[in-house]
């Protein structure tokens, strides 16, 4: 990152003065009292403000912390959170009684989230391929507006002096910039979203699991009970309708249900 400087320390921005206290946060308010009576522009209101940046840079180092797992340089984080400082500094009012940490906090992480929103890749690319895509970008930008069309990748890769596969490989790299969101239409409006073309678990496996159980403990019944399992719970018939379909006693077809019923708990507790 460029267009910032470290300011000069707190004691080099300001001369030592007999009862300014050392402790950040009640310096930070000496420092504000004196920053609303200095005019803005002069030396020794830049001076002042200057002090007041080094004097809360803990701050903008605690927050930046918290970044820590985004595997970006911290110094690149830590400057990012100083411009959000300065920009509290700016716009501080200690009239209203809050205290300048409070104030600044939120501004420094929004400053630091706004610039992994809009400045870091959602997939880390090698540096070689990041120069090269933003000169990949200006050629095509160049040649579109001396052509009036879109360049074809042999037109980059001549422009640039390169061969066309990395002209493609960075502009893969390129794509990589933002993660496209799985609900996001892909390839124009009205197409399915990632998310759609995505497999989902079907319900129905479930149920091919019970059937195979059911099949493996039914082998292990009397033919005659198996049937009337089946008639009872595929045919869907009724105890009476299957005792006049075997020639049998209600009471009889009653019996053998509950007798396959233990069989098969009993077989089950035996195969688990």
């Amino acid at each position: 990152m460029s267009g910032w400087r470290k300011p000069l320390s707190a004691s080099a921005a300001l001369p030592a003065q007999p009862g300014r206290p050392t402790d950040t946060r009640a310096l930070t308010q000496v420092l504000f009292q004196e920053l609303f009576a200095l005019e803005r522009g002069t030396p020794q209101h830049d001076r002042v403000r200057a002090a007041l940046i080094e004097a809360n840079l803990p701050l903008v180092r605690y927050a930046a912390a918290r970044f820590r797992s985004r595997n970006e340089p911290m110094e690149d984080v830590i400057q990012v959170g100083t411009i959000g400082l300065i920009n509290a500094i700016d716009r501080f009012d200690p009239t209203r009684g809050v205290q300048f940490p409070t104030f600044a906090m939120p501004t420094v992480v929004g400053e630091i989230k706004r610039y992994f929103r809009d400045n870091v890749r959602t997939v880390h690319v090698p540096r070689r391929l990041h120069e090269l895509w933003v000169q990949v970008n200006g050629a095509t930008e160049d040649l579109t507006t001396l052509h009036g069309r879109t360049p074809t990748t042999a037109e980059v890769a001549e422009r640039l002096c390169v061969s066309e596969d990395e002209v493609r490989q960075c502009r893969e790299a390129g794509r990589s910039y933002h993660a496209a969101s799985l609900e996001a239409a892909q390839e124009g409006e009205g197409t399915p979203g990632l998310l759609d073309r995505i497999g989902y678990e079907d319900p129905e496996l479930t149920g091919v699991e019970h059937r195979d159980l059911v099949r493996h403990l039914l082998v292990q019944l009397p033919e005659r009970e198996q049937r009337i399992l089946l008639l009872r719970y595929y045919n869907n018939l009724t105890q009476s309708q299957i005792s006049a379909e075997l020639g049998v006693s209600q009471m009889h077809v009653s019996r053998l249900l509950s007798r396959s019923f233990a069989k098969l708990r009993s077989a089950n507790r035996i195969d688990s």
